[in-house]
Formats: C-alpha cells, sequence, structure tokens
C-alpha cells in the first residue's frame, strides 16, 4: 500500500507538542494542534466577560503554547510564514476533525490513565489505516495501546521525538509486538527522508536507546566527579569538543534540558531496570538531591550548576556552582595540558593520547569512556540487536561525533580491552568471540557502503537504509586527486565529487586548486562535479584571512590584488564551465562558501543551511563575485516589477548588516537560493541528492553558459538612495563612521558605480568594482583592527 503524510494531527501543545508540529509545517505538511478546554476563564477573560463557551477561552491553552513556541530562540520554524500551515483547537470541539488526518501524534502529560483514556477517544474518531503514535519517553510502548481496537493496535507506535524537534535529529522508532512490520518500515524511511531525522528501531525497554545510554554516560560522570572532586568548569571542559560532544560539555547541558528532566529519566530507569548490571548508577548523586531540594533546576529555574547574574556596570556575569560549598562563585577558565597534545590532532586520533594521560584529565576519561565501552557491550541484545543503533541514537539525540562503539574502534579494540583490565572493567563476552573470529573492528568499509559487525552472525553487514548514501569518508579507494585541502573523488555515474578538508573548510590556496582541478578533471573526462562535504562544523566559513592580513600589513597590494582576482576567477570558473557544476551546502556557508553555491548552476542545500555574506563584520565587502552575483539577481528581478527597487535595497541592507539566514527557506527568500535549486531535509542523504541534480542536468543535455552582458544597474540613483539611509544610521549613532564608509562602498559597488543613469554593465565590470573596492579597504586601519580582532580568535571591534 502506497502511503503518503498530507495533514498530522498532534494532540497536546505543550513545549514538545507544538515544536513537533512546527516541523512538520516546514516539510510542507497541514497539522491540527489540540490541547484542553481550560476549566475556567482567567481574570483577564473574566474582566472583558468572556466565559467557556467563547473560542478565546475554549483555544487559550493551545494558542498560548503555540506562540510561545513562535518567539523561541532558535526558531521552530524555517519561515514565520509556514505558521499558516498549523491550525489550533482543542479536544471538545476538534477532536472528530482527526477523522480527515493521515497521522495522529499523541504528545500530552506522561500519564498512562490519562494516555489511554484519550485513545479510546481517538480509536473512535480515526478513518481505519491512520497512524497513532506517541511522543513519550517513560512509558512502555505496548501497555498504551491495550484495549484498543485490532487495526489501532497494528497502526500504532512509539515515536520518540528529542527536543528541539527541529534541530535534533533523533526520532526513535518503537513498534509493539501487534505492530504491522510495513507500518515500522514506513516510519523509519518518513523520518529519514521527510522528516530529516535519524531514524533508529528500538525496543520497548525502559528509556529506548539514545536516554539509557546519554543518562548513564550523565549519571556516571556525576558519580566520577564526586570521587575526583572536579568542578563543574573542569567537567564540562573534559566532557565537550575535544572528545567530539557539544560545547556544552555535561553540566551546562543538564542546565538547559533542566535537571527535573534528568532526575526523572534517572529515577525512572532505577525503578524500572530489573537486568542492569550497573542499576546502581542512576541512583541520584548527593549534588543531584541537593540541586532539586533547592529547585536550582538550570535555565527554567535560572540557576543550576551555573547561574546569570548582573555585573559592575551592568554586564552580564556566569557564576557556576562550587560543589564542595553549594556557593556561586565566578566562572573560572580551566585548562588542561594534555589539551596541548590534542589540539592539532583529528578526533579519531585524540582518544589514545586522552586514555594515557596520566593527570586527572587521563583518570577521568579512563573512569567515564572505558566505563561507556563496558556498559553498551552488556546492553546487547537488551535495547538492540545491532550495535550501530546505538552509535546512531547517541549521536542523533545527544549530539555526539562519535558513538561508544566508533569511539572503541577509534582507539583499538584490544587496547580498550586492555586499559579496561588495568580499571577492574570487563565488556561482555561476546566483545572476546569477535575478536577471535578474527574481526578486529565494529566498523569497516567495504565498497563505499559502511559495514558493521553482526553479532548473531558474526559476520559483518551493510547498515540498512544506508545504501543510498554518499558518504565520502567511506569512498577512500576512488579518490582521483588530492592535495594537503581538498580531494576529488569518483562518485560514479560520471560525477565527480570534491571536498573541502581545511579548517572551517575554508578557502586558502589549496581549496582553491582543488576548485580548478575539480573542474578541469570533470570538464576532460567526466559529466558533472558536486562540490560539497560531510563537515559537521561548516560546508565552508568563507576565506582564509590569515594570508589577507599579512599582505595588508606589509602593504603588498599587488598581492592582494591577486588573491582577490584569483578568487573571482575561481568563482566565475564554478559559473562558466562545460559541464554542470552543483554545490551543496549545509550549516554555515559564510562569505566564501557563499559567494561559491550562488555561482553555481545549482544548490542542493540541507534545510538547517545558515547563509550569508559577513564580509562587512571584518571590514570588507564581498569581493568573490558576490556583491556583483546580489546586482545581477536584482537586476533579473526588475523585468517583474520593482520600480521602488526594494529588492536592491533588500540585498543591500543583508551584505551591510552581514546578515546570515536561519534555514535555508529564508536564504531562498534573501535571494542567496533561486527557484530552481533545491532544499533536502536528510543531512545524510545530501550528497547523493546533489549527485542526482548533476546528473539530471547533464542528461538534459548542459551547455555551457555566456557571461552576462546585460546587468541593470541603478549607478547615481542607487548610490544617492543607500547614501541617504547611510548618513540617517551615522547621526542617529547606530553605525561607526568606518561602518559608513564600508556602507558606501558597497553601495558604490552594488549600484554599478558613478553612472549618471541606470544602464546595462557586465559582470566583469561589476567584478573590478568589487576588487577595487576591497583593495581600498584592506588599507584602512580600522580594517586591520577587525581583521586582527577575528584571527587572534576573539570578535572583530565595533570601531
Amino acid at each position: 500500500m502506497n502511503r503518503s503524510i498530507r495533514k498530522v494531527a498532534v494532540l497536546g501543545s505543550g513545549i514538545m507538542g507544538s515544536r513537533i508540529a512546527c516541523h512538520f509545517a516546514n516539510i510542507g505538511v497541514e497539522v491540527l494542534l489540540l490541547d484542553i478546554v481550560p476549566k475556567e476563564p482567567n481574570d483577564a477573560e473574566k474582566a472583558k466577560g468572556l466565559t467557556t463557551e467563547h473560542a478565546a477561552v475554549r483555544n487559550r491553552i493551545v494558542n498560548e503554547a503555540f506562540q510561545n513556541t513562535l518567539k523561541t530562540n532558535p526558531a521552530a520554524l524555517y519561515s514565520p510564514s509556514f505558521a499558516n500551515r498549523v491550525k489550533l483547537g482543542n479536544f471538545d470541539d476538534n477532536l472528530a476533525e482527526i477523522k480527515n488526518y493521515d497521522w495522529v501524534i499523541e504528545v500530552i502529560v506522561e500519564n498512562l490513565a490519562i494516555k489511554k483514556s484519550l485513545y479510546e477517544k481517538v480509536d473512535a474518531l480515526r478513518k481505519t489505516g491512520t497512524l497513532v503514535t506517541s511522543n513519550t519517553s517513560g512509558i512502555p510502548i505496548h501497555l498504551m495501546a491495550e484495549g484498543r481496537s485490532e487495526d489501532f493496535q497494528k497502526h500504532f507506535c512509539g515515536t520518540h521525538f528529542f527536543n528541539p524537534p527541529r534541530y535534533l535529529k533523533l526520532l526513535e522508532i518503537i513498534p509493539t509486538p501487534a505492530t504491522d512490520p510495513a507500518i515500522t518500515d514506513f516510519l523509519m524511511h518518513y523520518g529519514d527522508r521527510f522528516l530529516g531525522k535519524t531514524t533508529v528501531l528500538c525496543k520497548d525497554t525502559p528509556a529506548f536507546i539514545a536516554n539509557r545510554v546519554g543518562v548513564y554516560s550523565m549519571m556516571k560522570t556525576m558519580q566520577v566527579v564526586e570521587q575526583m572532586g572536579l568542578t563543574v568548569e573542569e567537567v564540562d571542559k573534559l566532557t565537550s569538543v575535544v572528545v567530539g560532544r557539544p560545547k556544552s560539555g555535561t553540566f551546562r547541558l543538564s542546565d538547559v534540558v533542566g535537571l527535573d528532566t534528568t532526575i526523572n529519566v534517572s529515577n525512572n530507569l532505577y525503578a524500572g531496570l530489573t537486568t542492569d548490571e550497573s542499576k546502581d548508577t542512576f541512583i541520584l548523586p548527593e549534588m543531584m538531591k541537593k540541586l532539586q531540594e533547592n529547585k536550582w533546576l538550570g535555565d527554567k529555574t535560572g540557576q543550576g550548576f551555573y547561574k546569570k547574574v548582573k555585573g559592575a556596570g551592568g554586564k552580564s556575569e556566569i557564576l557556576a556552582l562550587n560543589l564542595k560549598t553549594f556557593e556561586y562563585e565566578p566562572s573560572q577558565k580551566v585548562k588542561f595540558e594534555v589539551f596541548e597534545k590534542t589540539k592539532n590532532l583529528a578526533l579519531k586520533d585524540r582518544f589514545a593520547v586522552l586514555l594515557a594521560d596520566k593527570t586527572k584529565a587521563g583518570e577521568f576519561y579512563r573512569k567515564t569512556i572505558l566505563d561507556g565501552f563496558r556498559y553498551v557491550t552488556y546492553r546487547m541484545p537488551e535495547i538492540s540487536d545491532e550495535l550501530y543503533r546505538i552509535d546512531s541514537a547517541i549521536c542523533a539525540g545527544f549530539g555526539w561525533e562519535l558513538g561508544l562503539f566508533e569511539t572503541w574502534d577509534a582507539l583499538g579494540i584490544e587496547k580498550g580491552i586492555e586499559l579496561m583490565a588495568v580499571e577492574g572493567m570487563k565488556p561482555a563476552e561476546w566483545v572476546n568471540e569477535m575478536l577471535a573470529s578474527g574481526a578486529k573492528t565494529f566498523y569497516k568499509s567495504e565498497g563505499g557502503k559502511r559495514l558493521y559487525y553482526d553479532i548473531p552472525s558474526k559476520s559483518y553487514k551493510v547498515i540498512p537504509g544506508t545504501e543510498s548514501f554518499i558518504i565520502l569518508e567511506n569512498l577512500s579507494n576512488n579518490v582521483v586527486w588530492k592535495n594537503a585541502e581538498s580531494s576529488v573523488y569518483d562518485l560514479g555515474d560520471g560525477i565527480l565529487g570534491l571536498e573541502f578538508r581545511s579548517k572551517m573548510n575554508t578557502f586558502g590556496a589549496g581549496v582553491i586548486e582543488g576548485v580548478h582541478k575539480g573542474i578541469s578533471l570533470a570538464e576532460k573526462d567526466f559529466r558533472g562535479l558536486v562540490i560539497g562535504n560531510d563537515s559537521t562544523e561548516a560546508f565552508s566559513a568563507g576565506a582564509n584571512l590569515a594570508m589577507l592580513f599579512m599582505y595588508a600589513v606589509e602593504q603588498e597590494f599587488d598581492e592582494v590584488n591577486m588573491m582577490i582576482a584569483q578568487f573571482q576567477n575561481t568563482m566565475m570558473r564554478v559559473r562558466y564551465s562545460s559541464i554542470p557544476v552543483v554545490v551543496a551546502p549545509h550549516t554555515l556557508a559564510l562569505g566564501g562558501g557563499c559567494e561559491i553555491s550562488l555561482h553555481a548552476d545549482r544548490v542542493v542545500a540541507t534545510a538547517e543551511t545558515y547563509m550569508g555574506l559577513v564580509e562587512v563584520g571584518v571590514g570588507l565587502i564581498p569581493a568573490g563575485g558576490g556583491t556583483k552575483e546580489m546586482a545581477l539577481r536584482c537586476s533579473d528581478l526588475y523585468a517583474s516589477g520593482d520600480p521602488e527597487l526594494n529588492t536592491l535595497q533588500a540585498a543591500f541592507m543583508n551584505i551591510a548588516t552581514a546578515k546570515v539566514s536561519t534555514s535555508a527557506q529564508e536564504a531562498l527568500e534573501m535571494n542567496y537560493l533561486r527557484r530552481g535549486d533545491e532544499i533536502v531535509v536528510s543531512r545524510a542523504r545530501l550528497i547523493a541528492d546533489a549527485k542526482q541534480a548533476a546528473i539530471e542536468l547533464a542528461d538534459a543535455g548542459y551547455t555551457q553558459p555566456k557571461q552576462r552582458t546585460d546587468i541593470r544597474v541603478q549607478g547615481k540613483a542607487g548610490i544617492a538612495l543607500f547614501k541617504a539611509g547611510v548618513q540617517g544610521m551615522k547621526m542617529g549613532r547606530y553605525i561607526s563612521e568606518h561602518d559608513a564608509k564600508i556602507a558606501d562602498k558597497l553601495a558604490y559597488v552594488i549600484s554599478g558605480g558613478d553612472l549618471s543613469y541606470a544602464q546595462n554593465v557586465t559582470e566583469q565590470y561589476l567584478l573590478d568594482l568589487e576588487r577595487e573596492a576591497f583593495l581600498s579597504l584592506c588599507g584602512e586601519k580600522k580594517t586591520l583592527e577587525r581583521l586582527q580582532g577575528l584571527l587572534n580568535g576573539g570578535k572583530p571591534p565595533r570601531n
């Protein structure tokens, strides 16, 4: 049976319910969001003479919850306009409407009796075949379906989203014994393909997979902290980016999530587990008990492990909890000597160094990371039959770059067992049996695919669902060419792939060379080129400014001019080659990362792409064709009627304020993406989708375009328009003298220079204006100060 999801009903409008509703709206689904009717009017409603019969009263709970969600930062919606896709209502008046919906998701209070009461009503109202799922995180899924009709039970499942649903990629799918396997398969595919999730099939065990392992890791960390006497700041430093985990670390993450959430999950696990050999780890440590008693539950109560206060001069100051005195003290920056040894190492190469360290940092890692290895081996097959599901869940749900089995592979399984033995730990017996069989890793790559060790069959199998993914790391045998900062891969079907590997994938000499080489190779022997990468940090954070700064300080302006010209030529090569070039941005696409996207034949971007021309922030203007391209795109839009030059003004303001889109949808609205470009929600499928786009362009008979000579610019009229606004901003002290100078340069270029009247110009004419303005700004002391501030690891000064 072909099943499509056009309309989704979300029952419960709390934090999770409203945000789940928003994410379905993000992908174009029509949503019905319902909640309970208040028992009585509030004081404001009574003052207006309203009763519980009035719609404003009856929908107050859902209205307020949804409005609060719309105010959240980061935003729950890709675009504010998508709020129109969500219809609000209440259970009493609107529940019957679910008969017209394809999927009903329950997100109400975690109380089995209340849930079952609602399901009884849903069962009576839904049409046959409608999906019904629960977002519960703590109630056994099979208990909720008891007593329901056979068709309800066949179409019932757990679908556990993580908060915030737009940003956290995990979706746990938990079937019951009565769930139709076809429904499970559909939800696994739909979550991946249409919601952009890492879908993980889970067993109906307490806390499923991610919270079982993630909360265990947090509780074990707190246990070790009490044993070793570490500080809050030390632990957050040890458990953050150095080991490939979120920069919030352990305690800051707990404050963000809410300590009450961690406590509830931990208490439920301790009460519900019967066969877990490490069950006692879920007993709350003393620090957690005290925080709970004091109602210091994190951000939601204003204080937890950290507290923000107003310091001297009204500036915010972060205080950290002293775990010995339970007093708040100014947060301290901490350093560990071992981090000097790992700072230039790839993530996978750090663990051997960290675990061998003889200081308290190494002791902490041996007590926590090695115990994590041990713990997950004993969870097989209790919570999962396949080890990759545990890694997928913890990475997607908690933002880890490497799962525990992946980390163990990086260290070496035998080395891990050796270190564990010293600590008095040992893994489950299946690990030793695996090694005895000759298998030395939990994962391996073969034929461009990623395989995992399957315990029951004692063999390697392809991770299901990833067959159509293109993961560049798995294509090491397909490298056609490489240098220190970039690689060109054969993606198959006549398409090449170019990957950047510089720091934050910035454009330096190596990347520039890679772009030219990739296009040349594709023009010679292939049909198309995809420019993309698998980085979790950035598609590209722009140009490498260190060399530019050095030349500018030395006043080597010929070198600066050559650098800019080379960069412009590279962008134009992307636009004007004999093969289609598809660019696949994701996460950060700033400065040059935005400019290369602007020059692509087609962009295939992830929904979570944050794109912008941000050069003004360091005292410059976009000069890799970014300003030229926005003038060109505005010119194309004039034909459809824009006498007030609104599109040009918007483009100017976006560049002048260094605005970065909060989604690919907003990048489209900012004119950084075009209507022919694609937005995909699945990050894992990005390179594969971009490759398909390149094939489509090649199959359609791609021919090299000609450089444009018909770009309509406004000349003096445009400059005057912008100068008036810039002067007003300067007089109002919203911008500095130097900001005004940069804005004037930008206005000059985007308007086509000091032309007497509106007329057509060429791309090269605008590129020359860009380069001249950029060069002149490189000679400005205040621009150099901004560049230096950024390169020294801080923010550019507002001079």
